[in-house]
């Protein structure tokens, strides 16, 4: 169990700086001065944050439901 979380710990540490530096690439492309660029990592940026919420938001209701079909049958 223990060598389990530290895989998964170690697995965070070492993924999270390779996010920073894909911020860092957006942020100097968005200071290039090009507005339409600006506004396409704008929308690229949304576009993917929308989907996370919607798989949360569906694993929630098929979870709600199947509980909501178990206090049926008791």
């Amino acid at each position: 169990m223990y060598i389990k979380k530290s895989f998964i710990f170690l697995f965070f540490l070492l993924t999270t700086s390779a996010i920073k530096a894909q911020c860092a690439m957006c942020k100097a492309v968005v200071e290039g001065g090009n507005e339409t660029i600006a506004e396409g990592v704008n929308n690229g940026i949304t576009y993917l944050m929308v989907f996370p919420y919607i798989l949360v938001g569906v694993i929630f209701y098929f979870l709600y439901r199947h509980k909501k079909n178990l206090s049926k049958t008791k």
